[in-house]
């Protein structure tokens, strides 16, 4: 069995060494790590090409459209593992992420783990990031405040093959709507247990909040993005003539 893990980069100079080795050392000799990288100025690619690691694999998002999503769907694109992990850039996975994960995707199609909150310099803000969500599975809960967060998240290749082609609405959540189809399509379970260091930082892109306070943008905009994800979904649930558990 082969594991890919999917990493979006951009100008993570700062803490993406730290958490490259924090992955490799539990990876084995035939995974890999994708590393879709979005034009970064900065020291970041020197950085990945220090390690001379052949299980890393740089790529370059070319798509004109760029930021999180089309940059973690670039890298996707990419993998070939029967086990894909979504990584960010900034964060330190524990020890033994990679073989409880594993051992848990075994029963399950897709699973979330839990994580403490720490501030730039890893000091614990937070013990579970779940408590902060009430996380767990639902789709008209995850809809309206989503807890299925991509660095938290793995799931095997059939979920992946569902959840492709990505929706092309602006705004897609990727980690959400492959959270949303593996409801659908598979068993999702939620991990009590942190395995992450969910490092909190100014350039961070995921911010903590509520529906109402995660971004900036207008109130109409977010419920617009979510209608449109119930929409797609009910497509691929017609598609494979499954009936949603709203």
């Amino acid at each position: 069995m082969k594991v890919s893990v999917c990493m979006a980069t951009y100008n993570g100079e700062k803490f993406i060494q730290e958490q490259l080795q924090s992955i490799l050392i539990q990876l084995n000799s035939i995974d890999e790590v994708i590393i879709s990288d979005d034009g970064s100025t900065d020291n970041t690619i020197n950085i990945i090409n220090s390690f001379n690691d052949k299980r890393i694999i740089l790529v370059f998002n070319k798509s004109q459209k760029k930021g999180y999503t089309p940059n973690f769907e670039n890298a996707l694109k990419y993998s070939s593992g029967d086990i894909i992990f979504l990584s960010d850039q900034d964060d330190v996975w524990l020890p033994d992420k990679y073989d409880f994960v594993i051992a848990c995707l075994k029963n399950s199609d897709l699973v979330v783990t839990n994580s403490m909150v720490t501030d730039e310099n890893l000091n614990v803000t937070n013990q579970s990031f779940f408590s902060i969500y009430n996380s767990g599975p639902g789709i008209l809960k995850n809809i309206f405040c989503s807890t299925y967060y991509g660095c938290c998240m793995a799931f095997n290749r059939k979920i992946l093959n569902y959840a492709m082609p990505f929706p092309q609405y602006k705004d897609t959540g990727i980690d959400l709507w492959i959270g949303l189809v593996a409801e659908v399509m598979g068993k999702v379970q939620f991990i009590d247990q942190p395995l992450l260091l969910w490092r909190r930082s100014d350039s961070a892109t995921t911010n903590l909040g509520s529906i109402f306070t995660r971004s900036n943008r207008p109130l109409h905009l977010k419920l617009y993005k979510r209608w449109m994800g119930l929409y797609n979904l009910s497509k691929v649930a017609i598609k494979y003539k499954i009936q949603c558990k709203w």
